[in-house]
């Protein structure tokens, strides 16, 4: 078998699939981690995992990969293949794997329907319900079969994870719908919604109310609900109609701190947190931090009082730790780390906008008059270069029409600079759409990869490297291209491109667009690690599109990103300044 074209993520689906057979031979919780973190490292690694393809040691230098888990990568590097993969999946029947993937499905309850009901595929669990299979499975009533069906269903008919722009807007008004009840004091969203994630798989609600049973009720005639899943006295879940699911939780007020860090997770990071606590004789878990006095019941149960439990600050200041965003909740850093995030206040210029020049929706003075009203210091113009065909891209006579425009727009403007650019085509040998002379009569230049977006990795990585060492190129706009569960994108070498825009002071961009956030947090990580500047943009080709930069602000944020790290956060004298730097 010989070695795929992307083989990092083959083997982030290898130990990820891995992780889940070990679940569901019922192995120790030690080695389903394992291969859980091994998948997780894969998946943000951003340099060429082919290079360790000789070296397991240095694979075991990366936090999370150990002896053996290096082996079997090198092995697969090697040869294609993975030896103990195979063997452990000899041991389940294929189909197994798929009966995991339905919604509110364990491995547990997925290991006991194939031991009592000889389910071993999607099919068999349909044949087994409609034939009263499942009546013998161990905690298996009616209700729960009734909810396993309308997930068949719903998985059916259902895509994929939901996009954090979907997400986020849908969790404000219920949230609204929700805060507006009386009685209620506190609320909020957790999970991976809280963390910033570019996308959801269902929104968690947390809130505190006089009446929970009242607010139960009121959750479930939020509109557009399709389904009650499940409705207890404090729990909820519904389905809405767009298939999203959402789960209201309602807690005590004095533990609201701990229950929202605890559902704000990841997993991971409540691992290391409670690790941290035992260590410090204590217990940590969503009612509050807890001193261990050896007792197993819990200590809540028993009226114990908490050392830290209203708020996260005060769990985080017991544990002796600085107050730790949600958009770095991942485990992937040291707790004693917190840098100073990047917010949207602190963005003070847009330079990636369109107006109806291109395909945009606003004219050159409306454009310029909404940046001036959110209190942007700079606008950069950027429309189309000529092979955006499709986005009526501008030849190069419309190019310098448009330049003219724009320069006397912003003498005739004040309060704000509007600047010359283009967001110009990286064609797909890395020569950029416009010659060197009409790129030098620009502001700013924009370059991005439009076309031929499955290329193959090495020569993605050329491609960019020659757009991004340009002298007249100033960032690269959304760089690998791809659109959130619709389309992957170029997969480059990312530690070379970021080293590459480090050395030649080129910005790479996260385009808030909620459909690309690209840079992905994990490549920002990398610009920042290498010294690389990052550019926030917001790709607007309408007034509403501005509002997207609170999406570019939180993977900026996720990826440990701090206004210095920012170009947009740049006052204007030194922002104009780089920007002419390019053209000297």
């Amino acid at each position: 078998m010989s070695t795929p074209p992307d083989p990092r993520k083959e083997l982030v689906a290898l130990f990820d699939e891995m992780g889940s057979i070990l679940e569901l031979l019922g192995a120790n919780g030690f080695k389903v981690n394992a291969s859980r973190k091994v998948a997780r490292v894969l998946e943000d690694m951003t340099g060429d995992i082919t290079a360790y393809r000789d070296d397991p040691k240095g694979l075991q230098a990366l936090d999370g990969i150990g002896k053996s888990s290096a082996q079997k990568i090198c092995q697969y590097l090697q040869t294609g293949e993975m030896v103990e993969y195979d063997q452990l999946l000899e041991q389940v029947p294929e189909g197994l794997l798929a009966v995991l993937e339905i919604p509110g499905l364990g491995p547990k309850t997925v290991r006991a329907m194939w031991e009592h009901a000889g389910v071993e595929s999607i099919e068999d669990l349909e044949r087994a319900i409609a034939e009263s299979g499942l009546d013998d499975v161990p905690r298996m009533g009616a209700k729960t079969i009734s909810n396993i069906t309308d997930s068949i269903e719903f998985m059916k008919k259902s895509g994929d994870r939901t996009p954090l722009g979907t997400a986020l807007p849908l969790a404000e008004k219920i949230i609204e719908h929700l805060g507006a009840r009386p009685g209620v004091t506190r609320i909020a969203w957790a999970g991976s919604l809280r963390r910033g994630r570019d996308t959801i798989g269902d929104i968690d609600i947390l809130a505190c109310c006089e009446d929970p049973p009242g607010l139960i009720e009121h959750f479930q005639a939020t509109k557009g609900v399709e389904k009650v899943l499940l409705a207890g006295d404090t729990k909820c879940s519904i389905r809405l109609e767009r298939g999203i699911q959402v789960d209201l939780r309602v807690v005590p007020e004095p533990a609201f701190g701990a229950a929202l860090m605890y559902f704000t997770g990841s997993k991971e990071h409540n691992v290391t947190l409670r690790e941290r606590a035992i260590k410090a004789g204590m217990r940590l878990n969503e009612y509050g931090l807890f001193p261990d006095d050896g007792e197993d019941e819990p200590p809540q149960a028993r009226g114990v009082q908490p050392v830290a439990a209203a708020t996260e600050e005060s769990i985080y200041a017991a544990l002796n730790l600085p107050m730790r965003p949600p958009e770095l909740r991942e485990d992937r850093d040291d707790l004693e780390s917190v840098p100073d995030l990047v917010t949207v206040e602190d963005i003070k210029a847009e330079l990636h906008a369109h107006t109806t020049a291109s395909d945009g929706h606003l004219s050159l003075e409306e454009l310029v008059a909404v940046a001036k009203a959110r209190g942007f210091h700079t606008i950069a113009v950027t429309d189309h270069s000529r092979s955006s065909v499709q986005a009526n891209g501008l030849d190069e006579n419309r190019l310098l029409a448009h330049i003219d425009a724009i320069h006397q727009c912003n003498e005739d403007t004040k309060g704000i600079t509007v600047l010359a650019g283009s967001e110009v085509d990286i064609l797909s040998d890395g020569r950029l759409d416009y010659d060197d002379d009409l790129l030098a009569k620009l502001d700013v230049v924009v370059a991005s990869p439009h076309v031929a977006l499955s290329q193959d990795p090495k020569k993605a990585t050329t491609r960019l490297l020659a757009a991004i060492a340009h002298p007249l190129v100033h960032i690269i706009g959304h760089p690998t291209g791809r659109i959130i569960n619709r389309r992957p994108g170029l997969s480059p070498d990312i530690d070379a491109l970021v080293a590459a825009a480090a050395e030649h002071d080129t910005a790479l961009e996260i385009n808030a667009n909620p459909q690309r956030l690209d840079l992905r947090d994990v490549h920002v990580r990398a610009a920042v690690d290498a010294g690389c500047r990052i550019a926030i943009d917001t790709d607007a080709h309408a007034e509403s599109h501005f509002d997207f930069l609170r999406y570019g602000v939180i993977t900026a944020r996720r990826g440990r990103c701090t206004a210095a790290d920012c170009v947009n956060c740049l006052p204007a004298k030194a922002l104009h300044a780089w920007l002419k730097s390019k053209r000297t």
